[in-house]
């Protein structure tokens, strides 16, 4: 059995998600830029909940709504809403993204998401897990589709990727009229490869800024960089 996960304001139980807590999501919900212009947020994918209730710490947002299409997954990120101070500010849909995105009128400032993105054959015996982890079950053509069917005219979609489908996503981004804004590139330690970029789109074609973030300077010694964008959440920073 998974013990729950203890951030500073919140607590994720996850016991019943195929995806547990992970650097990824917390890395993002920590990353995105916020401003007072936004006031609607869609976590596309929530699983336990985690990125919707980060963005409730950080902002007086007042529509954060999520979105879970696993019956388990979905139950399990209510009660971790339900459970935390900003209840009554975070919502959830239970449903995939295709048919949301179709059935929706609303349109989100911020739309935010850490997808499925294993493109490799190889799947277990877990289903749960499996659509969880693989892209094929939610293509990257249809995230960018529904981004920009729902996205204001001014509002940004940020997303977690393995940096080697980096350049897929900003050409399929291009498509549909959703250019970059921002580009981080994310490495474990100074002499790893890079392994994840977080990107944000936007419908505005502008210059934009790309910078590189070291996770840990040596095992477990992490950089000032990574302690100052998640010290808000992890109760050892």
């Amino acid at each position: 059995m998974s013990k729950p996960f203890q951030f500073k304001q919140f607590t994720i139980h996850q016991d019943r998600c195929a995806m547990k807590i992970g650097t990824d999501g917390v890395l993002l919900g920590s990353w995105v830029p916020l401003s007072n212009e936004i006031n609607s947020i869609l976590d596309i994918g929530t699983g336990t909940g985690v990125i919707a209730l980060m963005m409730a710490q950080r902002s007086y947002v007042d529509t954060i709504d999520a979105i879970e299409i696993d019956d388990d997954a979905y139950e399990q990120a209510v009660e971790n809403f339900e459970a935390s101070d900003w209840g009554d500010r975070l919502f959830c849909y239970h449903a995939s993204f295709q048919e949301f995105f179709q059935e929706i009128d609303d349109e989100y400032d911020l739309l935010i998401s850490n997808p499925p993105f294993y493109t490799d054959d190889y799947k277990t015996a877990d289903a749960s897990r499996d659509a969880a982890r693989f892209e094929d079950s939610l293509p990257f053509e249809h995230l960018f589709v529904g981004a920009s069917h729902l996205l204001s005219e001014n509002g940004r979609f940020a997303v977690i990727l393995p940096y080697k489908e980096e350049n897929n996503a900003i050409d399929i981004a291009k498509r549909v009229g959703l250019y970059p804004q921002k580009i981080t590139r994310v490495k474990g330690n100074p002499s790893s490869e890079i392994k994840r970029s977080m990107l944000l789109f936007g419908f505005d074609q502008s210059d934009f800024e790309s910078e590189e973030l070291i996770i840990e300077k040596t095992r477990l010694q992490y950089t000032k960089e990574y302690i100052e964008l998640t010290k808000e959440f992890y109760l050892k920073m």
